[in-house]
């Protein structure tokens, strides 16, 4: 047998239980079962299988069959162009999360504050993009700043990145001219709808176990303790979201609230400005 039978046997097998792009996540798997970057993976299809590497795809292929997201089974996801480690501790980086990140870019900042950090992905992007500046991560979950330690450290940003545990603003001190935020958003009565992936992935960082609005609420209300004059406020939202936190934002006393669209035209970032 070949790699390029197997790597067909394998899209089957995803295809068999009706996962989207099975022959996109395949071809994922058994280039990180082979150890070669996925640009090569043409190159040795036409070879004969080998035992070991034919055993770890094969065994990757049942876990994706079983809803595990193709990020957890090869521990990194790419995300603005670069890689980060994920684990089933942080929230998977998502295409989406993006629009945040290009709303963030369209201003100048130097001291950014990220709320639920996460794996990192959103704080060390930015400081990546952005010569000279300085942030802080908090995140409420010690696994998860672990996470987000290790991809500061793959990126470098050790010198201009410092985490720190802590529940919302709770262990935050001084004022930012950015802050950012995904929290969780999705309302309790939602959760049993979600895609089977998204079991793998914590809850804590899915759900608040009520309206999907709580965390804004704590965001927006502490916000200008921890702005600067002119500082902005940017969150994402669900789809759903962007009437309700954007009056959230306006009852906090933020001003120049703008309800931004990712590229499926749905609501997906909420801005504010701290004018007062």
């Amino acid at each position: 047998m070949t790699w390029a039978e197997l790597l067909a046997r394998g899209t089957r097998v995803l295809k068999g239980v009706g996962i989207d792009g099975a022959g996109r996540d395949a071809r994922r798997l058994l280039a990180h079962a082979l150890g070669v970057e996925a640009g090569r993976l043409t190159l040795v299809l036409p070879e004969e299988v080998e035992s070991t590497a034919a055993a770890r795809f094969e065994a990757l292929i049942a876990r994706r069959a079983a809803r595990e997201p193709v990020s957890h089974l090869t521990g990194r996801r790419a995300f603005y162009g670069r890689e980060f480690e994920v684990t089933r501790d942080v929230l998977d980086p998502r295409p989406e999360t993006e629009t945040l990140i290009e709303a963030a870019l369209a201003q100048p900042f130097e001291r950014v504050l990220d709320l639920g950090t996460g794996s990192g992905c959103i704080l060390l992007t930015l400081l990546a993009e952005t010569q000279g500046a300085w942030g802080l991560g908090v995140d409420i979950s010690d696994a998860a700043l672990d996470v987000a330690a290790r991809n500061r450290a793959a990126l470098g940003l050790g010198d201009c990145a410092l985490l720190r545990r802590s529940d919302w603003y709770g262990t935050v001190t001084g004022t930012f001219d950015l802050i950012v935020a995904n929290p969780p958003y999705i309302a309790a009565d939602e959760v049993a709808d979600l895609a089977p992936e998204l079991s793998h992935e914590p809850r804590l960082a899915l759900t608040d176990e009520a309206d999907g609005l709580s965390a804004y609420r704590k965001i927006t209300a502490g916000a200008r303790r921890h702005l600067e004059r002119d500082g902005r406020l940017l969150v994402e939202i669900g789809w759903q979201q962007g009437a309700a936190v954007a009056g959230l934002m306006a009852r906090a006393g933020l001003a120049e609230i703008i309800v931004i669209a990712d590229l499926d035209g749905r609501d997906r970032v909420v801005t504010a400005r701290n004018s007062a």
